[in-house]
């Protein structure tokens, strides 16, 4: 290459300083022995002509080198003849990438490199392809790859060309730190990013690999967490990695959070001629948000009231934008802009890339097909609806004229990612270890079904599960869901008795009006229950086989501002199992709200009331499986499932269940402990109900607990413990004062 580059200088120079003009009547090529003399004249534009100067032989000896077929070019004009002079590069008779064997790395080096086969062999362009390698590489994580470059002559002047790869170990993130002005901890900053630091036992997991890809996925994650939460400026202004002494990397981002900003003013301006009404669902938006702190979530169902509006048939061609501008103090005015534009439709949708994915799947997510009118509104929700299934890298779009001028083309491209895990958790705590394994897929045999099984054991339980979930079962919006599984709980030893239920449930789930959510669903379980001399009398009784059939449904009504890390907004769900094909006939019902709300800046508070009952329609004993207990997040302070009736030494759980939970965050504690996140609770609740025996029941005893929990990152993994307080309980109950739990995935 740097021959080639002084030749031409020499060129440039020569008839730079020599200026004259001659005449052309042939043109004489020598040296070329693949290349012929017509594609030479053609790519060197050259023409017979009355006036060659140097201006124009230094295009033609530019234009024979840009070619990249020539190691040497060289002209001469002699009696009125061009005399081009050459030296073609070797061709290239094979190309091999070697030491790669996954299509998923090897597929981008071959798009990316310059050189190709069957054509000529550069020696600048074969360094060049291997610093495109060694890119490729880092972006799947091995950043100490090398590659070596072979050639191996062949005859006729032809090589075989190899890119010898040795790609090394996979480079590891041995911390994860969070600089700047951050506002919030990095327990809290921790859970937001993909990224996860390598530890000995994380022998599964492939987030503790260094990836350009998902460091970008994490500074667009950071990015959007800072705006949900109102810092409207808030900028990742640097992520990097630093190689560190034993071979590892420390990965930075480097956060600047900036003021929080709040709604100011919002208005929406129409055209004269539209018809307010349809707009006033926005307008009463408006008037909530003003005084709340900036949410891009707030604005994105803003934007989502608007793409329902589009599909109105006489707005279908309609377009917004949304123009912010920053006002006095820490303040936003908001002006969004409806306006009309000349109606188009859709000829042709191009679908590019999906190549796992099928078609059918991507359509599904269309809010606008051939035939329709174009909106830009709800080209976009397309879009965001291909992106939220999270089947792809990037999803792209572009327009481009159709047939005619009333016809618009659209082409989306798509970049797919792999869509499966295998992942292996383990927890420990005051109540004893649970170990879990399990695969998961959410595109199987890219056809959008999500695919899940796992499995977990305790000291007293195995609970195995195998799901299969279809989101929009045949494009009707509707989701349809597969789940078999099956639970051992086996208490022969301390209370002489066990239960082994195995069933499925078929059941679907949908959005019935804005925001509420109803999940109906059919189950059938068979189980068995054995007892031993050393049972209760109760359980005697019950022992025997079961055949159930239930029809389930819930009543999601979600308002939340995010469904991770929420601080704003409520959740109310009711939940009802009725019993179709059972000996016991039990109705179960319940229902929980959680309550949302940032108290100060960065001080999160949350309520919840739960409450569960269960009873049989025949005045028959509920049985054993069934009985209620409260969760352990629902009480503190109190052993799981040691509250409540109790039947010799046994405690039975009730038929009914109720809980109370109040709870805040304090991030001014201990502010400079990064890894700790500090929460004050109040638990109250009560189990009670026996319905085989009434003397056993304890209906008027309240449990209620107070005290803090600690959210801690150590070295081995999240550490959650707890230092509770009872402030009422009964002489039966079970204390427990201080309780942790640790787990982590592999």
């Amino acid at each position: 290459m740097f021959k080639r580059f002084i030749t031409i200088l020499i060129y440039i120079f020569f008839f730079s300083n020599i200026s004259f003009a001659a005449t052309v009547k042939d043109i004489e090529i020598n040296g070329n022995e693949r290349i012929t003399n017509e594609t030479i004249i053609l790519f060197g534009q050259i023409e017979l002509s009355n006036n060659i100067n140097d201006k124009k032989l230094n295009i033609i000896l530019k234009n024979l080198y840009e070619t990249n077929f020539f190691e040497d070019v060289k002209l001469k004009i002699v009696n009125e003849t061009l005399i081009i002079n050459v030296i073609e590069f070797p061709l290239i008779s094979s190309l091999e990438i070697k030491g790669v064997k996954a299509k998923k790395i090897k597929n981008p080096i071959l798009e990316n490199i310059n050189l190709r086969n069957k054509g000529s062999f550069n020696e600048y362009l074969a360094g060049k392809d291997k610093d495109i390698i060694l890119n490729v590489l880092k972006s799947f994580g091995y950043y100490f790859a090398n590659v070596d470059i072979k050639t191996i002559n062949q005859p006729n002047k032809t090589i075989k060309l190899i890119y010898d790869i040795e790609m090394g170990e996979k480079a590891l993130i041995r911390n994860i730190n969070f600089i700047g002005d951050k506002i919030y901890k990095k327990r809290k900053l921790y859970d937001v990013i993909t990224s996860e630091e390598a530890k000995f036992w994380k022998i599964i997991s492939d987030k503790k690999h260094l990836y350009e890809e998902r460091v970008s996925l994490d500074v667009r994650l950071l990015t959007n967490f800072y705006k949900n939460k109102g810092y409207y400026n808030a900028k990742v202004n640097t992520s990097f990695a630093e190689f560190s002494d034993d071979g590892n990397f420390d990965l930075t981002f480097n956060i600047n959070a900036g003021k929080k900003y709040y709604f100011n003013t919002i208005n929406l301006n129409l055209p004269s001629d539209f018809e307010e009404k349809y707009f006033s669902s926005i307008n009463k938006q408006f008037s909530k948000l003003i005084g709340e702190a900036y949410s891009f979530s707030r604005i994105d169902k803003i934007l989502t009231e608007i793409e329902r509006i589009a599909l109105l048939d006489q707005y279908q061609s309609i377009t917004a934008s949304v123009n912010i501008t920053v006002s006095e103090n820490n303040k936003l005015d908001f002006n969004f802009n409806i306006s009309e534009i000349p109606k188009q439709y859709v000829e042709r949708i191009n679908i590019f890339g999906n190549n796992i994915t099928r078609e059918d799947v991507l359509r599904q997510q269309f809010s606008l097909d051939e035939g329709d009118t174009y909106n830009e509104i709800l080209l976009n929700k397309t879009i965001n609806n291909l992106k939220g299934l999270n089947f792809f890298k990037s999803v792209t779009s572009s327009v481009s004229d159709g047939s005619n001028n009333d016809l618009k083309i659209i082409n989306i491209e798509v970049d797919e990612k792999p869509t499966g895990e295998v992942f292996a958790g383990a927890g420990f705590g005051t109540n004893g270890g649970t170990l879990g394994f399990g695969i998961k897929e959410n595109n199987f045999m890219g056809k959008g079904v999500e695919f899940n099984t796992n499995l977990e054991i305790s000291e007293q339980e195995i609970r195995g599960q195998f799901s299969v979930i279809n989101p929009n079962f045949r494009g009707s919006d509707n989701g349809l869901s597969t789940n078999i599984q099956s639970l051992t709980n086996d208490r022969m030893t301390d209370y002489g008795y066990k239960t082994t239920k195995t069933g499925v449930s078929l059941g679907t789930r949908f959005e019935y009006y804005e925001d509420l959510f109803l999940s109906p669903s059919i189950s059938t379980f068979y189980e068995s229950l054995k007892t031993t001399s050393s049972a209760s009398n109760s359980l005697k009784k019950q022992k025997g086989n079961y055949f159930d059939t239930d029809l389930d449904y819930v009543l999601d009504f979600d308002k939340r501002d995010q469904k991770f890390q929420t601080s704003d907004g409520f959740r109310s769900r009711f939940t009802q199992s009725i019993p179709l094909v059972s000996k016991t006939n039990s109705i179960l019902n319940g229902y929980e709200l959680n309550l949302y709300e940032e108290i100060i800046d960065n001080m999160n508070g949350e309520f919840t009331f739960y409450i569960r009952s269960i009873n049989s329609l025949t005045d028959e004993d509920v049985r054993i499986s069934e009985r209620l207990f409260l969760p352990a997040s629902r009480l503190r302070g109190f052993e799981t499932g040691k509250i409540g009736p109790k039947d010799g030494q046994d405690f039975i759980g009730g038929n009914y269940a109720t809980s109370i939970n109040l709870s805040t965050s304090l991030p001014t504690v201990f502010n400079d402990l990064e890894t700790l996140d500090f929460n004050l609770f109040l638990d109250a609740g009560n189990v009670w109900g026996v319905d085989y025996e009434s003397t056993l029941d304890e209906s008027d005893q309240i449990r209620s607990a107070t005290g803090i929990a600690v959210d801690w990152y150590t070295l081995i993994g999240p550490l959650s413990f707890s230092y509770s307080i009872p402030i009422s309980k009964a002489d039966t109950d079970i204390v427990e004062n201080f309780r942790f739990q640790i787990g982590t995935t592999f």
